[in-house]
């Protein structure tokens, strides 16, 4: 008996050990790992309409892998310089712009002396931030490039494999039968909500702003787009934090036609997708809050970086799952046997 004790003790030690260097070694590439993941995810369906015609699956996940290498770089060899540029521009326009009117109108009791230290210090720290972020950027580079080729890696065989993937994941299932139909829907709802809802829909009302920049002629106007993706992606935010100012500022330098023009496209085109397309889509497939989604879309880019958009909310809305079912007290059906 203490012969079979001590051997259950020295695998379980074995197992935990393995476990232990297991997570050591993904821990690096782990977000890499996920973003492929979530990647296949999303373009699943893409690949089981190339598979149909193609009747192949190597052939048809390296057809997908090659589109979306395509996708990523194709922009970056095109717009990376142009924003590089325009980032430029931005800071010496802005140290030569001039804030302190503005300021005095909204703060007449302060001395002009405190107003311009404030506003140069701001906008100092401001673009040394962006700078520095911009430098890491590129000293990190081959590291974001081994990043990129994981992802790569994971989004092809995760393709190539789904069948295989979601049988072995549901032979390490400890859930019922039942419960694990339930979940497993209530999984893809939220994830469908997050993904399709706000970040996909998030990403072409940003780069549909960007095209109204564009055509309006608003100075800056691709790395405006950047920010306005960011915002679009953002629950209540929204892109009309970008291309409001832009109207106004075309209606005040003397573009009247372009600021009326530019406001006009966002009220009804970009306002219209928020508004209707969004919230169709999240309410179709569940009814996870806005709030909800926020908070964890911005304690996610703190903690996991740009991943974090995607990851904040499902972690959180993934929480509120088993919460739910701790209070319907279902919470003892996750240990039962099939």
């Amino acid at each position: 008996m203490a012969e079979l004790l001590s051997k259950r003790v020295i695998i379980l030690c074995f197992i935990a050990v393995l476990l232990i260097l297991s997570l050591m070694i993904l821990w690096p590439i782990l977000i890499s790992v996920i973003a492929g993941l979530i990647l296949a995810y999303i373009l699943y369906p893409v690949y089981k309409m190339i598979l149909r015609v193609v009747r192949e699956k190597n052939i048809s996940a390296i057809i997908l892998v090659l589109l979306l290498l395509f996708l990523i770089f194709l922009p970056i060899w095109f717009l990376f310089p142009l924003v590089v540029r325009q980032l430029l521009s931005s800071y010496s326009y802005l140290q030569q712009a001039d804030i302190l009117t503005p300021l005095r109108a909204i703060f007449p009791q302060a001395s002009s002396a405190d107003m311009s230290a404030i506003a140069n210090t701001f906008i100092s720290n401001s673009l040394n931030a962006v700078f520095s972020q911009f430098s890491s950027f590129l000293l990190d580079l081959p590291i974001i490039l081994l990043q990129l080729t994981v992802i790569l890696f994971v989004f092809f065989f995760a393709l190539r494999d789904a069948e295989k993937l979601k049988q072995y994941i549901k032979g390490l299932s400890p859930f019922s039968a039942e419960l694990e139909k339930s979940l497993s829907s209530q999984f893809k709802e939220i994830t469908n909500s997050v993904v399709y809802g706000h970040v996909i829909v998030g990403v072409i009302q940003g780069i549909l702003t960007g095209a109204g920049l564009l055509i309006f002629g608003v100075p800056n106007a691709l790395l405006l787009t950047v920010l306005a993706i960011l915002a679009s992606v953002m629950p209540v935010i929204g892109a009309w934090l970008i291309w409001l100012p832009a109207g106004v500022y075309l209606l005040t330098s003397g573009h009247t036609g372009a600021g009326i023009g530019l406001l006009l496209y966002g009220a009804v085109f970009i306002s219209w997708i928020d508004n209707v397309i969004r919230p169709y889509i999240v309410s179709r497939r569940t009814n996870v809050s806005s709030g909800i989604v926020l908070i964890g879309m911005i304690g996610g880019l703190i903690v996991f970086g740009l991943m974090g958009l995607v990851l904040g909310p499902l972690i959180l809305a993934y929480l509120l799952v088993i919460l739910n079912a701790y209070k319907d007290k279902r919470l003892l059906e996750f240990i039962q046997t099939k």
